[in-house]
């Protein structure tokens, strides 16, 4: 099932998409709720993001190949940083240039939306606590995160981690074929399979650490090929199965 948020008559609202047909949902999507009878085309909808979370918990250098791309070693553990909620957009809405970086890159990743309070659970556990998989980009200031030698202002901007379009609910997070094209162009083609920790060792790993809440999204690194954009620029983020996260970048 994909679950989304969208604005309809000045009112923000859940439901289900299927194809390009939007069901109005009520209640909880993470808890109790309720299929409505109205119903309504998707370009009839202003989509926002799939869900708001309380915070973004990312993981750098998850994938192999990314890992070659950057001549750097295998991690034993993964690499865990913060993104603000207020990072979080929407597919379409466009991505801040902000003044004080002078390169800012895409970077397409799978996102895992927590569904249920969830802390020190197992591997095993873990799909329990997985509500479903987005599309994400975890827009970076790379000329600031080396200058900073950490991740916080780098990745921190407002914009930078539009998600979307959808919440699928029904992937399998270890063969998911992602892409990121920029203005048409394909930069990153890859498959989870070739993740250095699967999602749900992260999902138990990240627990041990903090409380994950419903809506929370783990970021779960991108994989070779990234690289910069300049304002003007469309990125597009899309998963087999998921579909298409677009968003313009604006100076």
């Amino acid at each position: 099932m994909k679950f989304i948020r969208f604005e309809k008559y000045g009112q923000l609202c859940q439901g289900l998409l299927t194809g390009s047909e939007v069901q109005r949902i009520t209640g909880d999507m993470f808890t109790e709720h309720t299929i409505g009878k109205e119903c309504f085309r998707l370009d009839e909808v202003n989509l926002q993001p799939p869900c708001m979370p309380s915070k973004i918990i990312a993981v750098g250098l998850n994938y192999r190949g990314h890992a070659r791309e950057m001549n750097m070693a295998i991690p034993g553990e993964p690499l865990l940083f913060l993104k603000p909620a207020t990072a979080v957009i929407g597919p379409g809405a466009p991505i801040i240039y902000p003044k004080m970086s002078q390169r800012v890159d895409y970077e397409g990743e799978l996102g895992v939306v927590i569904g249920r309070r969830c802390r020190d659970v197992s591997g095993q556990q873990a799909p329990d606590y997985v509500f479903g998989y987005t599309c994400l980009n975890d827009v970076t200031a790379r000329d600031l995160q080396q200058k900073d030698g950490q991740f916080t202002r780098a990745k921190g901007f407002d914009t930078f981690c539009p998600i979307g379009p959808c919440i699928e609910t029904e992937l399998d997070p270890a063969a998911a074929r992602i892409e990121t094209r920029l203005n048409g162009e394909l930069r990153q083609e890859t498959s989870t399979a070739d993740f250095i920790f699967p999602v749900y060792r992260l999902v138990s790993f990240i627990s041990q650490v903090m409380t994950l809440l419903p809506g929370d999204v783990i970021a779960t690194g991108t994989p070779s090929g990234i690289g910069p954009m300049q304002p003007g620029d469309e990125v597009e983020v899309r998963i087999r199965g998921i579909g298409l996260l677009q968003n313009t970048v604006a100076g």
